[in-house]
């Protein structure tokens, strides 16, 4: 089964769309093909999401969250054992880990916890008021001509 998708097509028909075309194709490839640790991404309302993170075995002082313009960075690092014990079976795993999101524009990290092996990190999309969607009022068509013959009246006075 062929992994890889050519998106050169749909690059040349459209405009500003570069960056989403990256971010697939770095999905499709890289950290996302080993699939530890396991994580869930719910949305919790319209402009809220969290990630969940299964990191069995790892203590909170071993993991740390990095959040850097539009990505977020999970990385796991266990302390070595202090040697009590001998392992007969070991199933839990206890390899480090880094994990990557990519997060879209103007999303916004919030509080990070940990209960029962699973991290959890909050995600808000906030907006700018200069990017929401605003309301533009349409005038009639008689002002827009008044207003450019008038403009043009004056300056011809003052010459």
């Amino acid at each position: 089964m062929r992994s890889n998708f050519d998106f050169t097509p749909y690059r040349r028909s459209t405009v500003g769309f570069d960056r989403l075309f990256d971010l697939l194709e770095t999905g499709m490839r890289g950290d996302a093909a080993d699939g530890y640790p396991p994580f869930d991404i719910v949305r919790q309302g319209e402009d809220s999401y969290r990630i969940t993170i299964a990191v069995a075995g790892f203590r909170p002082d071993e993991i740390e969250v990095i959040a850097q313009q539009n990505q977020l960075t999970v990385t796991g690092k266990r302390a070595r054992d202090d040697g009590k014990g001998e392992y007969l079976h070991r199933g839990i795993a206890a390899r480090d880990f880094e994990r990557r999101f990519q997060l879209a524009d103007y999303i916004e990290v919030g509080e990070a916890g940990f209960d029962n092996g699973l991290l959890w990190i909050e995600l808000k999309r906030v907006v700018p008021e200069a990017m929401k969607p605003r309301k533009i009022a349409i005038g009639s068509g008689n002002s827009t001509p008044d207003r450019i013959a008038s403009r043009n009246k004056k300056a011809l006075e003052s010459a």
